[in-house]
């Protein structure tokens, strides 16, 4: 397990024994209106799937990159504490993320969220729901706000890198040295 340091913040892969401080995360982030839900026993199974930020041997964020076929992944369930907003903690992490979706042969990474500005700094588009058919059949369609939905639908093609500490995309190849 290899941890990628951001000045304060380490980042690392999760262990299944971490599942119950995601869930509180997750939890926490959710009651906010920020994320849909998650249950532990899916945390559990899912918990190689995600990075997560810890400071001072804290889990202070976290994501998951979850496959949706063999060309799209989704960042899952970003979230943050309130404590460590402001401080980058999510761009890092949807970084490492993109890094590992670029490794594991991914096409495009994809996000759902109320806070499109977000991700539009990270590099990311918005696009019709229906361009992502591999997120609608594989989740959209059990979801209760199915047809209701609130969520943008947002892209980024992985053949371009972001700089996290620039905040813009360099060309893949020219980002590859530093991955």
């Amino acid at each position: 397990m290899k941890n990628a340091t951001r000045g304060r913040i380490s980042l690392r892969t999760a262990e299944a024994a971490d599942a119950k401080k995601l869930h509180a995360l997750i939890q926490a982030n959710r009651e906010e209106g920020r994320l849909l839900p998650r249950t532990l026993e899916e945390l559990t199974r899912h918990a190689g799937r995600f990075v997560v930020a810890v400071k001072a041997r804290r889990i202070v964020g976290c994501a998951e990159l979850a496959p949706l076929s063999v060309h799209v992944a989704e960042v899952r369930s970003l979230a943050v504490d309130g404590k460590a907003r402001g401080s980058r903690v999510g761009v890092a992490i949807v970084d490492e993320l993109r890094r590992r979706a670029r490794r594991e042969g991914f096409e495009k990474l994809c996000a759902f969220t109320h806070a499109p500005g977000y991700f539009i700094h990270m590099g990311f588009s918005i696009v019709p729901h229906l361009w992502l058919t591999e997120k609608i059949f594989t989740d959209c369609v059990k979801c209760p706000h199915f047809q209701q939905c609130g969520q943008y639908a947002m892209v980024v093609p992985l053949d371009v890198a972001f700089d996290a500490e620039r905040g813009y995309g360099l060309p893949a190849a020219a980002a590859a040295p530093f991955a």
